[in-house]
């Protein structure tokens, strides 16, 4: 199973998106500081994350929400979230 998830920043309110086998463990690894995309943007938190049967669906997944419409979809389907966020 491969899940993508994406990551709320306590620090600067932005979203990450990535991808994992492990989503508890690659967590802790952006809150250790040990992935430098995220080093400076910690603590982070989990506010959605997806299942998928094969790492390439996944990967595509990932890439769209990536993209200005994906972020879009994140903000309307979390939309209760972000309020919650105070974004």
């Amino acid at each position: 199973m491969r899940y993508v998830y994406v990551l709320h920043s306590k620090k600067d309110n932005q979203f990450y998106i990535g991808s994992s086998h492990n989503v508890r463990k690659r967590l802790k690894e952006h809150n250790d500081g040990r992935v430098p995309a995220t080093r400076d943007r910690i603590p982070l938190e989990i506010i959605h994350y997806e299942a998928f049967a094969n790492k390439y669906d996944a990967f595509f997944r990932e890439r769209w929400l990536e993209t200005g419409w994906g972020r879009r979809y994140l903000r309307k389907s979390l939309h209760n979230k972000m309020k919650s966020l105070g974004g």
